[in-house]
């Protein structure tokens, strides 16, 4: 693995330019770690380019200037040749501070997860899916994801000009076609996945532990079998014939730690059924979806599953606009 020496691996590049970018305000070294023309896909939109990045960077920081990032876990696969590809699981927090794209200053002190999936080519970032718990953030600030979602399409200038969230039809394509590893515990997680999404809702008693520890969108913490079932089937239910798909499978053995697995994944469908979203509303709605899974002697035993709620809802309020 070819790094400078500023740098000993892949998750030590991860772990150290984000504290250089975020805490140590090393802003301007996106300009070396993103690639010019870099695509970020977030739920909420696509940007491209390093210098959108940046823009976005500094108004998060001027509106939450005291925020951290811990880096939990590095999940990743590749090699020098092709790039590798990170999986890089966040805890943040923050302080709402200043005004800004959430609103006037609450000066709530917040907590969430994100997860980055980033292509590394060298030492330069050339293609990104990020994924932020904006559920868990908009609540702690008092907000629905439903009443944020749309607040947000009115400030942005209503259905016709708002941002649009990132979908098939929105997406911009990047350099990155790799699929991840062919490591047995990724194929393990994709497995799992694909069986939730073809309703078969009985593989959750069979390969999870029974004391498993799940952390899911909105900041929800929960345990046990009941509520892993609770969480699939509310989100499968609201869009039961959406097309699921498996992006990016990576599965990892490191010493010290327990096996694991990070599976980028899809739902691209309409919102038809009663579940996790309301009132069917025949919207066209696009879920991106990170999960990462740890595995014990009993099974998965840490499942930790991120999709942007706002970016779902925003969705739901443009296609029963449309």
């Amino acid at each position: 693995m070819s790094f400078d020496n500023r740098f000993k691996d892949l998750p030590d590049y991860i772990l150290g330019i984000t504290r250089e970018i975020w805490e140590d305000r090393g802003i301007a070294t996106l300009h070396e770690y993103y690639a010019p023309d870099i695509v970020v896909r977030s739920p909420a939109s696509v940007v491209v380019g390093n210098q959108s990045v940046i823009g976005a960077t500094m108004a998060t920081l001027a509106e939450f200037p005291d925020r951290e990032l811990l880096g939990e876990d590095v999940i990743w696969s590749g090699n020098d040749a092709d790039g590798y590809l990170s999986s890089h699981r966040i805890l943040s927090t923050a302080t709402h501070a200043a005004d800004g794209v959430y609103g006037k200053a609450t000066g709530t002190r917040l907590r969430y997860r994100i997860i980055a999936d980033c292509r590394v080519l060298g030492i330069t970032i050339d293609d990104e899916w990020l994924i932020r718990d904006q559920g868990a953030v908009v609540r702690q600030m008092g907000w629905t994801p439903e009443a944020f979602a749309a607040d947000l399409i009115a400030r942005e200038g209503g259905p016709a000009k708002c941002v649009r969230p990132l979908t098939p039809e929105t997406d911009q394509p990047g350099p990155y076609k790799g699929r991840g590893n062919d490591n047995p515990w990724g194929a393990k997680l994709a497995e799992i996945l694909t069986r939730i999404m073809g309703a078969d809702m009985a593989v959750i008693p069979q390969v999870y532990d029974r004391a498993c520890h799940l952390e899911y969108p909105g900041g929800v913490t929960a345990h046990g079998h009941a509520a892993a079932d609770r969480f699939w089937m509310s989100l499968r239910a609201a869009f039961p014939n959406a097309a699921f798909a498996i992006d990016h499978v990576i599965g990892r053995d490191d010493p010290m730690m327990p096996p694991r697995a990070a599976v980028r994944w899809s739902l691209w469908g309409r919102h038809e059924g009663w579940g996790g979203f309301g009132i069917p509303t025949g919207a066209m709605v696009y879920v991106l979806g990170i999960t990462h899974a740890e595995f014990g002697p009993d099974g998965l035993r840490r499942d930790y599953t991120l999709f942007d709620e706002t970016a779902v809802w925003k969705q739901i309020h443009l296609g029963s606009a449309a």
